[in-house]
């Protein structure tokens, strides 16, 4: 391997720079602001780089005009994300510090590490891009949905080769990523009749009645053994304890693995009525995030990344997990490899941590992905 471990201290340091500036989705210019900085890393590299609306950066290294027409001269796609889950004063809660091999603060599992792993194997590859050059893009709100990034991230896939994807490995087991369950939900509002509970209750259609039935119907929809699940996760309604309730409202989360299911369920869901014919539902919402099922081309790039991490003295096996990323856009599209940024665990938890142990290998390996892919 051509590769040499890089210096802990120096991942430090730039982390530390991503991790004071704390970003949460909800607040686009303090988003920008870690992607200015991260924007000033791609241009010292030699980078074009370009703002895209909503807020998306896309950064060009050794890409040649027209090479998205030419499937063989493609670039590599990678993705990752500035924004983060934590409120503005986190810090303050969570503040950063270093607890022997592990380092703790708000956004640095997910993903901040990721980003810097990624820059460093950028500059350790020292302008030998790899066939087509690396398309890398970041996006502003993965961590909301990725509203306004979607858009450019299914359109950089279509005018790229693979996508890799820089979000963390699986904690514990460092595993990488080669699937992921699409992600949707649903809000049913119901709407009935009130009346006096007790006076005329017989002239009310309960709302709530006709919410909690949903609830244990569509439930059943869930498919463990074909990896479907659905839970209602949010119910409200009513007014007052002695009024027949004229307004509910329930919110379900949904996590499929393929989209045959994902079909299945949506069309259950909208099929259904309350038994009560004088309450009515309105059901909106669907599939945000579709499935990242795993293909035989993401296996192959897996196996190529095994072999780069067995070339460097570790082991490395992959995984499906149930949350998704900005990757299950890019999978029905490409091969994508997912979970290749910093190992550690307790994502958008108190104890979230980088393993300082292990993250230099995985740069390691990111960069002779990088090289050889």
């Amino acid at each position: 391997m051509t590769s040499t471990p890089p210096a802990l201290s120096a991942l430090l340091a730039d982390l530390k720079l991503l991790t004071d500036l704390e970003s949460p989705s909800t607040d686009p210019a303090a988003v920008q602001r870690v992607m200015d900085l991260v924007e000033g890393w791609a241009r010292d590299l030699g980078a074009e780089t370009h703002a895209l609306g909503g807020g998306t950066r896309v950064f060009r290294f050794g890409v040649q005009p027209g090479a998205a027409d030419k499937a063989a001269e493609k670039p590599v796609l990678v993705l990752t994300h500035a924004d983060t889950v934590w409120p503005h004063g986190t810090l303050e809660e969570m503040p950063w510090r270093v607890d022997g091999d592990r380092l703790h603060g708000p956004g640095t599992y997910d993903m901040k590490a990721g980003i810097v792993g990624l820059f460093h194997a950028l500059r350790a590859l020292n302008g030998e891009w790899p066939r087509g050059g690396i398309t890398v893009l970041l996006s502003p709100d993965e961590e909301i949905g990725s509203p306004s990034s979607r858009e450019h991230i299914e359109r950089a896939a279509h005018d790229s080769r693979v996508a890799l994807v820089v979000e963390p490995p699986v904690a514990d087991t460092h595993a990488l990523k080669t699937g992921r369950k699409g992600t949707g939900s649903y809000v049913l509002t119901f709407t009935g009749v009130a009346s006096h509970a007790g006076n005329k209750p017989e002239e009310g259609a309960s709302a709530i009645t006709a919410a909690a039935q949903a609830t244990l119907e569509l439930q059943a929809l869930a498919s463990p053994q074909d990896g479907t699940t659905l839970s209602v996760g949010l119910i409200r309604g009513g007014s007052a304890v002695n009024v027949i309730p004229a307004h509910a409202a329930l919110e379900i989360d949904l996590r499929v693995s393929t989209l045959a299911e994902a079909e299945r369920v949506d069309a259950a869901v909208h099929a259904w009525k309350p038994r009560d014919a004088r309450v009515t539902v309105e059901v909106t919402g669907g599939l945000n995030r579709p499935p990242f099922e795993r293909g035989e081309g993401t296996l192959a790039l897996y196996e190529q990344a095994r072999a780069v991490a067995q070339a460097l003295g570790f082991d490395l096996t992959h995984a499906v997990v149930g949350g998704g990323s900005d990757g299950n856009f890019t999978a029905p599209i490409i091969p994508t490899l997912d979970g290749l940024g910093a190992p550690g665990d307790g994502a958008h938890a108190q104890h979230e941590h980088v393993r300082l142990d292990r993250w230099p290998d995985h740069v390691r390996l990111l960069t002779e992905l990088l090289r050889r892919v």
